[in-house]
């Protein structure tokens, strides 16, 4: 079985139905930290997963920004997969991601005084996942 993701009509990503559930799943649980994702089921077929363009870039953009902005090690782990993830499905769908593009700023979550931001993978990460995900 696979899952099929579409932004706005065009097909972004065919994984296989775990990689697809979890994506679907974590994209939930990041809901407190980056808004509203965009991404649907659509009635009759749990496998298709129609996606918001205008929503989902703003909910990418505002993680991609927590990621490379983050000092905190364990933070920036536990985005970084699903949110290389989500811009490679941003880009794909012809989504501006300034984020990506721009200077990592500094996180508002961090503690005070917690030191700088770690190494920038994301744009590594990012070129490596787009190789490796279906369309």
């Amino acid at each position: 079985m696979s899952q099929y993701f579409s932004i706005d009509g065009t097909g972004v990503w065919n994984p296989s139905t775990g990689p697809g559930t979890l994506f679907v799943h974590l994209a939930a649980a990041f809901v407190p930290l980056g808004g509203p994702h965009g991404i649907g089921t659509t009635p009759g077929d749990p496998d298709a997963h129609p996606i918001d363009g205008a929503v989902f870039a703003a909910f990418a953009d505002t993680l991609v920004a927590e990621c490379r902005a983050t000092s905190h090690p364990i933070q920036r782990a536990l985005l970084e997969g699903f949110v290389a993830t989500a811009a490679v499905l941003a880009r794909r769908g012809g989504l501006a991601l300034p984020a990506l593009d721009g200077p990592a700023g500094r996180s508002p979550r961090d503690i005070p005084g917690g030191g700088a931001a770690g190494p920038d993978r994301l744009a590594e990460l990012v070129a490596e996942y787009e190789r490796a995900m279906p369309v």
